[in-house]
C-alpha cells in the first residue's frame, strides 16, 4: 500500500513492497475483515428484480469454505485449473475464493464468449472444472467431446446432468477450513489475453498479483479508500480491468463492491445504477466514457456522486476526460497496463496535474521505462516500447505452456509491452499504440492514438480508430473509420472537413488521407478496438485496387458490444 506523505515524490521515495513469503488471496481479502468485523459488507448485488442483496465478509467466507470442501470432495486441487463461466454475481466471487483456498487456479471466462472461443480456452487450459449459469452450459454442452479434462460442471440454477446445481450441492459442504498454505509466488489466476494481435495467450499470475495491484488501484481512484466509498465497474469480472483493479483490491481494503448483471452497456442504464447504489468509485473503460458522452447523459441531475473515476484499457482522449469530469463532477484518471503486468502507470489529481495526452507517472514500487532497439532506456521525447523491469510482483509467471513465447515477452528483465510511448522530463508517459499499429507512411511512422485524439475533438465524431491501409505510393497511408455523432449525415463533405480539422492541428503527414464512415467498430469482450479486423477490411485493395481516397464508406457494421 502506499505510504502516507503530501506529495507524490515523498510516497514515491518511501514506498517498500512488503510481498510476505507466504499470502493467500482469499484469506486476505475475506478471513481477515471477517474476523474483524464478520458483519462489514463485502458485496452488494442487485439481482434480477431490481433488489439488493447485501453479502457480508463472514457469510463469503463461509460459503467459500463450503465451496472449496465441495472441489475438494470431486478431486479438484493444487495447481488444478477451475473455469468460472459467470458474469458480476456472488458465485462468481465464491468460485475464485474457493479456487484460491485449495491453491488451485481460477479460470475467468467471459459471458460474452462464443464456442470457439471458449473451446479454445477450456482445451488449452486443461480446465478440470467449470462453475456457470443455463446459458453457459448450453454454450459449453456441444463442447464437451472435445473436452475430456473438463470433469465437473456446476450451475447457478437447478441442473440436468452433466452439470449439478450448485447451491443444493453447497447445503451438503462442510464448514472445515480446507484452505492450504500458499506460497506468494504459487499460481492462482490464469487470464488469457483479448488476442487483440493474434491467438489469445493463457497469463498465469502468482497470489502476490494482488498486492502487486494495490497501489496502482489507490492513484488513480484519489488515494483509495476513503470513508464512504463504495466501488464499481461495467468491466466484467473475467477481465483482469474488473478482477485486480475493482474485485479483490475492494475487498482487500474492506470496501464494499457493488455488482451487476446488465448485459450490454447502457449508458443511461449505468448512471442510473450508480445513482441508485450510491457507487462512490468507478472503473470505466474508455469506450463506456465514450459511449456515456455520446449518450448525453447527466449524471449529477440523475443523483450521481462520485468521488473518482480511473480509466484504462487503451487512451481516453483529452476531450472525453474533460466532459466525464465536467459531466461527473470528479477526477478522472488515466492508468496504464497489460495483462501481463498491470497497473504499473497512473494518474492521481490528489498528487500531480493531469497533463494532456499523457496517462500519468510510475506507480511507486514499479520501475517503467521507454526502450530503444537495444534494449535500453531512451531519454525524454524519444519514442520507444514502453517496458517494464523484473522482479515485480505484479508481473506474470509467463505464459500457460507458452516457455517460448514468455522468452519473447522479456528483453533481459525489461518485459516488452508492445506498446509505443514516450516520457517527458517530469516523467509523465504518453501512450502512441501499439506496436503492431504503427503506421508506415512515406517514411514516416505514425502512431494512432494521437490521430484518434485529435478526431475526437471534431463535433461530429462519437468515436473512431485509424490504421494504415496499402497505398502503392506511400506504402501505406492512414484511414479513419468513424462512427458520427447521432443525427450527423455522414457525406463526402463532412469527409473533407474532418480531414482539414486533423492537418490543421497535426503534421501533415497524419491527417487520413481516407475516411470511412460506420455504424459501429469492432471491439474485444474490453471493448478494445480491433483495429486488425479494421486492416482486414483493406487488405483486398492491395491487390485489387484501393477505394479514391476520402470517400465516404457508409456500410453498416455490427453493433457495438459492451465493454
Amino acid at each position: 500500500m502506499l505510504p502516507e506523505g503530501r506529495t507524490f515524490e515523498e510516497i514515491a521515495a518511501r514506498f517498500r513492497w512488503a510481498i510476505p513469503e507466504r499470502f493467500n488471496i482469499a484469506r486476505g481479502c475475506i478471513d481477515r475483515h471477517a474476523a474483524a468485523r464478520p458483519d462489514g459488507t463485502a458485496l452488494i448485488e442487485e439481482l434480477p428484480d431490481g433488489t439488493a442483496r447485501r453479502w457480508s465478509f463472514a457469510e463469503l467466507r463461509r460459503l467459500s469454505l463450503r465451496l472449496a470442501n465441495l472441489l475438494a470432495a470431486t478431486g479438484i486441487g493444487r495447481g488444478d485449473r477451475l473455469a468460472i463461466l459467470l458474469g458480476q454475481r456472488v458465485e462468481t466471487l465464491l468460485a475464485h475464493l474457493a479456487a484460491y483456498r485449495l491453491g488451485a487456479v481460477a479460470l475467468p471466462l467471459f459471458t460474452l464468449f462464443g464456442p470457439e472461443a471458449l473451446a479454445f480456452r477450456l482445451t488449452d487450459s486443461g480446465a478440470r472444472g467449470l462453475v456457470t449459469d443455463a446459458a453457459g452450459l448450453e454454450k459449453v454442452r456441444p463442447l464437451l467431446t472435445a473436452l475430456p479434462a473438463l470433469e465437473r460442471i456446476w450451475t447457478v440454477e437447478p441442473a440436468a446432468p452433466p452439470a449439478e446445481a450448485l447451491w443444493p450441492a453447497l447445503e451438503r459442504a462442510g464448514e472445515q477450513d480446507p484452505t492450504v498454505d500458499t506460497l506468494a509466488e504459487d499460481p492462482a489466476l490464469l487470464i488469457y489475453t483479448s488476442g487483440t494481435t493474434g491467438q489469445p495467450k493463457g497469463a498465469l499470475h502468482a497470489h502476490r498479483v494482488l498486492l502487486g495491484h494495490l497501489p496502482g488501484v489507490q492513484l488513480p481512484q484519489e488515494l483509495f479508500p476513503q470513508p464512504d466509498d463504495r466501488f464499481w465497474t461495467p468491466a466484467d469480472w473475467a477481465w483482469i480491468g474488473g478482477l485486480l483493479d475493482v474485485l479483490l483490491p475492494s475487498l482487500w481494503f474492506g470496501v464494499p463492491v457493488v455488482a451487476g448483471r446488465a448485459g450490454k452497456f447502457d449508458p443511461e442504464a449505468a448512471v442510473a445504477f450508480v445513482a441508485r447504489h450510491g457507487v462512490r468509485n468507478v472503473f470505466a473503460p474508455p469506450t463506456a466514457l465514450r459511449l456515456l458522452r455520446r449518450a448525453g447523459v447527466r449524471p449529477r441531475e440523475a443523483g450521481v456522486t462520485l468521488r473518482s473515476i480511473g480509466t484504462g484499457g487503451e487512451r481516453l482522449g483529452e476531450e472525453t476526460r474533460l466532459w466525464a469530469e465536467e459531466a461527473f463532477g470528479c477526477p478522472v484518471n488515466e492508468f496504464y497496463g497489460q495483462t501481463e503486468a498491470n497497473l504499473v502507470v497512473a494518474s492521481c489529481r490528489a498528487l500531480f496535474p493531469p497533463r494532456p495526452g499523457s496517462m500519468g507517472r510510475t506507480v511507486p514500487g514499479h520501475t517503467v521505462a521507454v526502450l530503444g532497439g537495444e534494449g535500453r532506456p531512451l531519454p525524454p521525447g524519444e519514442v520507444g516500447v514502453i517496458a517494464v523491469r523484473r522482479p515485480d510482483p505484479v508481473m506474470f509467471l509467463g505464459y500457460w505452456n507458452q516457455p517460448e513465447a514468455t522468452r519473447a515477452k522479456f528483453a533481459g528483465d525489461w518485459l516488452l509491452t508492445g506498446d509505443l510511448g514516450r516520457t517527458d522530463t517530469e516523467g509523465y508517459f504518453t501512450y502512441l499504440g501499439r506496436e503492431d499499429d504503427v503506421i508506415n507512411s512515406a517514411g514516416y511512422r505514425i502512431g494512432p492514438a494521437e490521430i484518434e485524439d485529435c478526431l475526437m475533438r471534431h463535433p461530429a465524431v462519437a468515436l473512431c480508430a485509424v490504421v494504415g491501409v496499402p497505398d502503392p505510393l506511400r506504402g501505406e497511408r492512414v484511414k479513419a473509420w468513424i462512427v458520427p455523432q447521432p443525427g450527423v449525415v455522414p457525406d463526402d463533405a463532412l469527409a473533407a472537413a474532418i480531414q482539414a480539422f486533423v492537418k490543421e492541428r497535426l503534421a501533415a503527414h497524419e491527417y487520413p488521407r481516407e475516411i470511412a464512415f460506420t455504424d459501429s467498430l469492432p471491439v474485444t469482450a474490453t471493448g478494445k478496438v480491433r483495429r486488425a479486423e479494421l486492416r482486414a477490411r483493406d487488405a483486398p485493395a492491395a491487390t485489387a485496387g484501393l477505394r479514391p481516397r476520402g470517400e465516404a464508406d457508409r456500410r453498416a457494421e455490427p453493433r457495438e458490444r459492451s465493454p
